[in-house]
């Protein structure tokens, strides 16, 4: 009969040589790669910090009211100009400064009285701050700030000379931005601007105060370039 000290020591030696079994296959072969674990893959990830120019180009509708005469019409037409901007990112977020120009051909004219009134956005800029959330080459953003635009109302009462103002108020959207080649960007985005009132009151012959509103809703399309490395890498 097998002892139990003699069964005891068969069993230390069994776990003995497990662990040396063990220990034996972790060390590495005299002559060749030792590799502790398999290497990390690197994945490269769009980056969007730099500077940037492009251009744009667009529709807008909106609505202008006139107090003398009581009037109101809705301006729509087309716009193309010019955007330029800057990019910070960290991690994630985009943080961004955009500028841009638009040429207008905005108009729509109205009856009042037994004459017609119009009023017609001749140029359109902004100065917009940006925060996106990056998915890769994908950037959806929100945007807002100051926007400005050169406004013309005038009548076609002979009596009445019309006026401008270059008009200061304020811009709020969003958009989507693509990298689809290097660093060319493609974007599409939606704008609300409210420029305010100015007093044409030489929009009528009796030359009393005439504030003329205009609000706009623009929808546009446009191209950029990024002056900097395409993408940068993270582990």
């Amino acid at each position: 009969m097998i002892s139990k000290f003699t069964k005891l020591g068969i069993a230390t030696m069994a776990l003995l040589a497990t662990s040396f079994a063990a220990d034996a296959a972790d060390m590495p072969i005299k002559g060749g790669p030792y590799y502790k674990a398999p290497p990390r893959s690197v994945v490269s990830y769009y980056n969007w910090t730099g500077f940037y120019a492009g251009i744009n180009g667009g529709y807008s509708w909106g609505n202008s009211d006139w107090d003398f005469p009581a009037v109101s019409n809705k301006p729509k037409g087309w716009m193309a100009g010019g955007t330029v901007g800057y990019n910070w990112q960290s991690g994630a977020i985009v943080y961004g400064l955009e500028g841009d120009f638009d040429w207008a051909d905005v108009s729509a004219s109205s009856a009042c009285g037994a004459f017609t009134c119009e009023t017609k956005e001749r140029w359109f800029a902004t100065a917009r701050g940006r925060l996106g959330y990056a998915f890769d080459r994908w950037l959806p953003y929100v945007t807002g700030g100051a926007a400005f635009g050169d406004i013309r109302a005038s009548s076609s009462n002979p009596a009445a000379l019309g006026g401008s103002d270059t008009m200061i108020g304020w811009t709020v959207g969003g958009g989507l931005e693509y990298a689809f080649l290097g660093n060319w960007t493609a974007k599409v985005e939606y704008l609300y601007a409210d420029l305010g009132k100015f007093n044409c009151s030489t929009c009528t012959p009796a030359l009393v105060n005439d504030n003329v509103s205009f609000t706009q809703n623009i929808v546009r399309a446009g191209i950029n370039y990024k002056f900097s490395g395409p993408i940068f890498s993270r582990y």
